[in-house]
């Protein structure tokens, strides 16, 4: 592996990170606006405030780092992406940035209306969200976005593999972050809360499990370069994937919720690992290679060190923040009021 390669896997650990820790943060937005009106949701609501409270903000570290490390890394192929993708990439922040907004007022709204409002702002915001960020990896993927960044702003990213993508982050997210909330629930005592999350989290992975059989034909069609790197490099991380995703369904099934989310975390990561390892070594699909796209060999070193010591200072502390969210510690609270 060269240092170009090493940079393009720190890159892309970034990627794996954000999917898991912002995917499950953002699933919450799913089962927000299907929780019911405020007698029947105010305990889902409350689990959700409760989970994702401390970690919502800290979540976007995953998605800044990928930002600065593809810009400073691979600055012609940032540029391209972010030129001919400015559409999707424009409703991705603005769904950021309302949703931020919407979780935080409506704690301290000063009418039932008000937040009601905030609260659909943030569950709508959740799912657009990962659904053009899904848009946005079936675009690359596809080799929709060429090298000179002169690609079409509207048919780049709304061609098949970019539907299936947005389609599958929602449900994928949707799924972590439902097999989270059952055990959180359980953790704090609401016993049918997390009966009733993680009975629904079945019927989620069921129905991302069908999806993603489908987004094989379709990736088949329309995306052939990344379909080739997924039938040999990347297939044995597709079936890890499966066989964890099923894995986790059979645990939701038993009511074991803490080892179910131990199986979704490797389903996502290893399908998100497995997009990787298939797209290789392409850093735009079918337009530009990791070592034609790849920055001056003295900003390689600087990133490589960068990280090294990011290791040793903020993800400790990242860690060290989940561990405590995950703690009984933090998950024992009073019941929801309305």
């Amino acid at each position: 592996m060269g240092l170009a390669d090493l940079v393009a896997v720190l890159l892309f650990v970034g990627v794996v990170a954000y999917a898991l820790f912002g995917g499950a943060d953002f699933g919450c937005g799913f089962w927000d606006l299907t929780a019911g009106d405020a007698d029947r949701g105010a305990h889902l609501r409350h689990q959700i405030d409760k989970s994702i409270g401390p970690v919502w903000e800290a979540n976007h570290v995953w998605l800044i780092y990928i930002l600065v490390f593809l810009w400073t890394a691979f600055p012609k192929p940032f540029a391209a992406i972010m030129t001919t993708l400015f559409i999707p990439w424009l409703l991705v922040g603005l769904g950021i940035v309302l949703r931020g907004g919407a979780f935080a007022f409506r704690k301290f709204s000063t009418s039932f209306g008000e937040a009601r409002m905030h609260g659909i702002m943030f569950a709508t915001s959740s799912v657009v969200t990962p659904f053009f960020l899904g848009m946005i990896a079936g675009a690359i993927a596809s080799g929709r976005v060429p090298a000179d960044g002169n690609g079409d702003l509207w048919s780049s990213w709304t061609g098949p593999t970019s539907w299936v993508g947005g389609a599958l982050a929602v449900l994928t997210t949707t799924f972590l972050a439902g097999t989270f909330l059952a055990a959180d629930a359980r953790r704090g005592g609401n016993e049918a809360l997390a009966t009733e999350i993680g009975h629904k989290s079945l019927i989620a992975g069921a129905v991302t499990g069908a999806a993603a059989l489908g987004a094989a034909v379709t990736i088949e069609l329309d995306a052939p370069t990344l379909a080739s790197g997924l039938h040999g490099r990347g297939l044995p991380l597709i079936v890890v994937s499966a066989v964890a995703g099923a894995a986790s369904m059979w645990r939701l099934w038993q009511g074991d919720f803490a080892r179910a989310r131990i199986g979704a975390i490797v389903a996502v990561a290893a399908i998100v690992i497995g997009w990787g390892v298939g797209q290789y070594d392409w850093i735009l699909v079918d337009q530009v290679t990791i070592d034609e796209g790849i920055g001056a060999r003295s900003t390689q070193v600087g990133l490589v060190i960068v990280f090294a010591l990011a290791a040793v200072t903020a993800v400790p502390a990242l860690i060290w923040l989940y561990v405590l969210v995950n703690s009984d510690r933090w998950s024992k609270d009073e019941p929801a009021t309305v």
